[in-house]
Formats: structure tokens, sequence, C-alpha cells
């Protein structure tokens, strides 16, 4: 028996020895992306992509170039070992060779809110929003929802270059003239993950998520009256801009959306001549000169292509964000006045208030048991009613309290239920403090703040023989305060480049109600076979196409304005105010949000159709910033495909980017002095702007305002005086310190007026 035992661990030996081996000898590939120095092709080439498959050859004979890149960069992405990068990246008129990265999504009554439906006499005209193109990167498109329906739109704009590709379970028929153009990339995807799994998700456009079919008809969806979900917020569902066109360039699949995709979806977008292009998803935090979605926005912004991304789920953590570059609109989330109130009343006589869009089989007109999850589990983190934690002779025929944390909040429904629990409370935690965000829940659940669970809990642990049940009371219009910024909504300071103040804004993103697909339901759990045209979900995925979409809007009333006009408008013309004057509140904290939080402000779309006066931005101004953050001639040719070099004469200061926002930052010893200024025992710093005018002639008086005396902000000249349009004038403004206060943020605002329009621009001051 003993021999036998030895031959086996000496067979097993050998197999690991083996597999030692096949790893030494077969180094994994991975995917990367390889920009070029166009300008440095040899002469002996006659075409860009026979130098970069030459290239690509002198390192690997086999491998092969997945995507070749004209806009976004000069370059194409390929599989290689990682000694090939390194081999490649040493050759002549190699810029830069970097590894692709994963992104991940950010995942009715929003016109109304905005102002949209009340003032459609100020809006643009419809024939000119029609020529307007939004281009979706997400998951693709459900295209027989009502959204993208095209009952009276007009012939297809001159301006597209783009097309409607067919695949599985999509035809050129799919597209009409609202769903102008869909695309999709699979070769980044496929050449890490392998094929795409066909009985899942469809090789095509074909949206079988629901995240894509949600943020483009969240941008531009048609009208469609009577949009609910299960009988919750009845009523007319419309885009942002309604009669714009939609083009979706699907990068997103279930194991997620890789980078060389993405790129290439920008770089079809820019071809194909879309207006806007709107991305809800992000990855990890890198210089802009190896970040894809920021190389991609820097060619769409310098086409006059608008780039508005999600600023990430990441908060209330500080240092949350992401697409933080400042050729970017960054957009946070913030609640409406809509909410979905449900209650629990428990056996001591007492209810407790919560959010639910259950809608199903009722619970017994009685009280039910009562379980606390944590308790009827043989797991460590029962609490949070994971996938076969929970017993089922504990829980059977009970109201079980869940913690939220790890998993979606509707699979721990779906975990109750499975273990035959009669309904579920679901509890915030710390993490999550007040934040509510309703769900369809498979079985009868709520969702609660963290004070009112831990008030059910302390009755539930303290109560020999608890009970509870759970009342549904369907949809509540006029909610106070609103907006307030998410919990989730990801926060700076900005943790690339400080002295960019973001997010830029925050639009509505919390239960927002949009088209979605007709391959899940609205859990999108498996065990979930309800189908619904409309579902109600939240995230900066769904913050970001309303801003998206405000922008076409805006490109349709204004066709000459710049990306960086554009979003100007909407940055100085949000509000941080209710109409009582009081401060937008921030939910994870219950005290008034900062510029850290919330940016600019909550967008106000029709005072930024007629703003007064913008921070414009040149290609030029963003290639002087790059310079200020002492970026090598090759990183700025990596972005921005051109031989720019820095004057070594200029003295460059990222504090004159001219941007709608100040970020300042002193050193936390004091004393010195950053910029242009000098001063003893304080510390000085100086930004410049410059504000051109885009209304009527008139002159601009400054007002500041600073919520701490140890900051005094100098702004010079106090009055600008504007005679004719697009006339430009600029301003310097001295931050000046004498003591760090205890907090190491101050929060402040200048104003310029002329009596109709305000200017506004958040100030954050931080010590560091």
């Amino acid at each position: 028996m003993e021999i036998k035992i030895n031959f086996f661990r000496y067979v097993a030996l050998r197999i690991l020895v083996l597999l030692g081996l096949c790893h030494v000898s077969f180094a994994a590939k991975k995917t990367y992306i390889v920009h070029m120095a166009k300008s440095e092709m040899p002469a002996s080439f006659e075409d860009h992509t026979h130098w970069y498959d030459s290239s690509l050859k002198s390192v690997s004979e086999s491998a092969e170039m997945l995507y070749t890149y004209t806009n976004v960069i000069h370059g194409f992405s390929t599989r290689l070992t990682a000694a090939e990068a390194q081999k490649i990246e040493k050759q002549p008129g190699i810029l830069s060779v970097y590894e692709e990265v994963k992104y991940e999504l950010h995942t009715t009554r929003t016109p109304s809110f905005l102002g949209l439906d009340q003032n459609a006499a100020v809006l643009p005209e419809s024939d000119s929003v029609s020529e307007v193109i939004i281009g979706v990167l997400d998951t693709g498109v459900w295209p027989e929802s009502k959204s993208f329906d095209d009952t009276g739109f007009g012939p297809i704009p001159s301006s597209w270059k783009g097309e409607c590709e067919t695949g599985t379970k999509f035809t050129a028929s799919n597209c009409n003239k609202k769903l102008i153009g869909a695309r999709y990339f699979t070769r980044g995807y496929e050449a890490t993950l392998g094929p795409i799994d066909e009985s899942k998700e469809s090789r095509s456009a074909r949206d079988e998520d629901g995240h894509g079919t949600h943020t483009a008809s969240t941008a531009a969806g048609s009208v469609v009256p009577g949009a609910n979900l299960f009988g919750y917020a009845v009523g007319t569902a419309r885009g942002m801009a309604t009669r714009a066109r939609v083009a979706v360039y699907k990068v997103c699949w279930i194991g997620g959306c890789f980078s060389s995709d993405i790129l290439a979806a920008v770089d079809k977008a820019i071809d194909d001549n879309v207006n806007v292009l709107s991305l809800s998803l992000g990855g990890s935090m890198s210089d802009y000169y190896r970040d894809s979605v920021a190389i991609g926005a820097f060619a769409a912004m310098e086409k006059g292509i608008l780039v508005s991304c999600s600023a990430g789920n990441g908060g209330p953590s500080s240092y949350s964000l992401a697409n933080v570059a400042p050729w970017i609109t960054t957009v946070g989330a913030g609640t409406l006045d809509r909410d979905f109130p449900a209650y629990v009343s428990v056996g001591n006589g007492k209810n407790f208030s919560g959010v639910s869009l259950y809608r199903g089989n009722s619970l017994p007109a009685k009280m039910l048991p009562f379980v606390y999850a944590g308790n009827a589990s043989n797991v460590t983190g029962g609490n949070l009613c994971m996938t076969g934690t929970l017993i089922p002779e504990m829980v059977s025929g009970k109201i079980v309290l869940c913690d939220r944390g790890v998993n979606p909040r509707v699979q721990k429904g779906s975990v109750v239920k499975a273990a035959g629990g009669a309904g579920m409370i679901l509890t915030n935690t710390a993490a999550n403090g007040e934040e509510l965000v309703a769900d369809a829940h498979l079985l009868p659940a709520i969702g609660m703040g963290q004070i009112t669970g831990d008030a059910i809990k302390a009755y539930l642990l303290s109560d020999r023989n608890p009970t509870a049940t759970i009342i549904f009371e369907g949809t509540k219009l006029g909610i106070e305060p609103s907006p307030v910024v998410a919990a989730f909504s990801s926060r700076g300071p900005n943790s690339i480049t400080s002295e960019v103040l973001k997010p830029d804004m925050i639009a509505p993103g919390v239960n927002i109600l949009a088209g979605w697909t007709g391959a899940v339901g609205p859990t999108a759990l498996a065990e979930d076979d309800r189908r619904v045209e409309f579902n109600i979900i939240s995230g900066t995925s769904m913050s970001c196409p309303h801003v998206s979409g405000l922008a076409g809007l805006l490109k349709a009333a204004h066709p000459d304005w710049s990306p960086a006009a554009i979003r100007s408008a909407l940055m100085t013309t949000a509000y941080t105010a209710y109409k009582n004057g009081k401060m937008l509140q921030d939910v994870a904290t219950g005290k008034p949000s900062t510029p850290f939080d919330h940016g600019a402000g909550h967008v106000d779309p029709i005072s930024a159709l007629n703003p007064g006066l913008v921070y414009d931005l040149t290609v030029e101004d963003y290639l002087n910033f790059l310079c200020a953050l002492n970026y090598t001639t090759l990183q700025i040719n990596a972005l921005a495909k051109r031989n720019f070099s820095c004057d070594s004469r200029k003295t460059y200061s990222v504090n004159d980017l001219n941007y709608p926002s100040f970020a300042v930052s002193f050193p936390a010893d004091m004393g010195s002095t950053i910029g242009s200024g000098s001063s003893t025992g304080s510390s000085v710093v100086k930004h410049t702007r410059t504000l051109t005018n885009v209304g009527s002639p008139g002159m601009y008086k400054v007002s500041v305002s600073t919520m701490n005396s140890s900051v005094k902000i100098l702004v010079e000249p106090e009055t600008l005086s504007f005679s004719r349009a697009n006339e430009k004038k600029s301003y310097t403004v001295t931050f000046s310190a004498t003591s760090m206060p205890s907090n190491t943020n101050v929060f402040g605002r200048i104003e310029w007026s002329n009596g109709k329009n305000v200017v506004g621009s958040p100030v954050a001051i931080s010590w560091t």
C-alpha cells in the first residue's frame, strides 16, 4: 500500500514539474496598446499600417493587430508577452506601450424636475436638435424599445457617416431615423477572455444587460406616454434631448469593458461625426497619457465633440473620482423630488420608513415572525444574506433583516426568498448612511437608512418574539429637500491633478426611470423572469447621460460653441442652494455638501441656454496645461498625437487653465509662495481666467464669498465691461492664507453678475 502511495506522489510531482515547465516555456500574453509617432514613419513604407505591422512582426511573428487607431491615437493594439512588449517599446518610432485596462459600468420625472417641460418655449427648435447626434458607449441597445421610436423624425442628418452593423439578433433594419447607428467591439474582450458566449449575450449591438438602453434613452429617448415600472413613477418618459439622434457603440460585455475596444469605439465615433459622447464607465486612475478614456476624449475634444463621463460610485469616500481629465465633463449624482415610500411596522407598535419598488403578492394581513439574518446563519457574515448562507428552517415564513454590503441588494432578497423567507428588510450600514435606493425586489422587501435600521435591530434583538410586516405606499412627489448629493456619488479632491476641481457638476442619478432591455428582468438576476419596458435604477451611470443630453440641447442652440463653452455654461449656471436659501445637502452626512461633492452644483439647463459669459478652452490651452504638469514631449505626443514641445523660455502654470472652477492648494507648513505672488508670513496662490461674452453687451461686477476668514480672495479687476459678442476679458484671483484652519478645507464662491446673468464658480481650498 505504501509503495502505491509513493508512486502516486511521484506521478503527481512529475505533473507539477511539467506544468511548471509549460508555464516557463509559454509566457502568458496580454493585450497592449502601442502608441506610434506617425511622423517618424520610415520613407520605405507607403502606409502607416504596413509600418505598424512590420514593427509588430519584428518582435513576434505570430502576433496580430486587434485594432489600428487613426483618431484617438496613432497606433494599434495587440497580444504580446511582457518581454515582447518591452522589446517593441525600445524600437524607433514607438512613443509608449501600456497594458490594457478593464473598465466597469458605473450603474419620467427628470425633465420636469429640471424645468424642461415648463420651459419648452425657450428650448432650441426641434429641427436644430434633430441635427445633433449623441453617441453612447455602453452595453448596446434594445432597438425595440419605444424610447427609440422614430415617428415624426425627418431624414437622417447629412453629417452622419456611421453604420448600423449586423450581428447576432441585430440587422440594419433595427436602426431607424432615431437610432441611426449601432456598432459593437469585441476584439479586445475576446483576445483576453475568449469568444463571446452567445448563449448569454449577443455578438452584436443588441443589449442583453439593460444598462446601455437605460443610458441611451436617458440622454435622448423619444417621448413615451404612460411609462412606468410595475405602476411606479407613472408618467411620460422622455430623454433630455428627445429630438436628437442616437448612435450606440457596444463596448461592455459580461466580463467588462476593455480599453482597446473603448479606444476603437471612440475612434469610429469621431469618424461617424457624433456631436456628443456619453460614457458611463470608469477604471483605475492613471496619468492622462496612460488613461484610454482620457486619450480618446482628447481626440474627440479636438474634433469639437463634448465627452461626458460618470464620476464613479465610490462615494462618500474622498479621492474616489474617475474620469478627471479637464477635457472631460465629469458628472456626479443627486436625487429627484420623487420617492417610493414604504414602511415597516414592528410588534411594539412603532413604524419605520424606507423605500421599495416591490410589486407582487402581498404579505399576509398579520404580523409575521421577524429574524436577523446574522442569527439565522452558520457562517461568518451571514448578516449580509449572501448565496447559501441562510438556514431555511430558521427563516421560513419570516421577515428577515439583512445588512447592506458586498453583494447586490436585489440578490439579498433572492437569497431570502430561496431560503423560504416571506420578506426582507434591508438596512444600511455606516458606509451608506441614510441613502435610500429603491429596488424592484423579487419578494416583499424594503430598503432603510442606517439610523432607522439600528432602531429596528434594537427592537429585533431585545424582544423575545419579534414580529414585523411591510406596507408599500406607491409613488410620492414633492420630496424635500431635493436634490441631495447621493452617498454613492464619487468625491474629490482630484487625485491626478489637485488644481482641477472635480466633479464638474451633479445631475439626477437616483431612482431614474428609463428604457430597458427585453432580455432580462428589472433586477437582472437570472431567476427574475419578469420583463419590463422601463426600469428604475441608480448610479452616476444615470446622471452622466442627463448631462450628455443637455449638452446636445446646448449644441443645437449654439452650434458654434466648443465643448469647453458648453460645459462652462452648464457649470456656471448650476445651483448650490435650494429656493429657501439653504445649501444643497449631502445625504451621506446630513450636512451641506461641498464643491468636492457637487462640483459647481446641480445642473440648471434653462439657465445654461443663456449663461451670459463662458470660460472657453482651446486645444493649445490643454497642451499648455500638459506642459504645466511637466509632461515630456513623448508623453504629450502619446496623448495629443503631435510633435509638441514645451517652450523652455515660458513659465507654465496649472493655475492658468481657463477652467470654470477654482481648486487651490496651500502647503501645510505655510510661509511659502505659490504662483507669481509674494508674501511674508503667508501663502499666496494666483489664478488667471478669461471670460467670453456670449450674451448681450453689459458690465459684470464680481462678488466673493468664503466660509473662513483664514483665506482672503482678491479679484482684479472687480468689474468687466463687454461691448460686443465673443469679446474676451481677463481677470486675476489672488488667494492669500495666513493660517491653516482645523479642517484643512475652505470653500467659497466667485460670481460675476450683470443684474440678469450670474456666472458662478466654486472655490475649494486645501492645505496639503
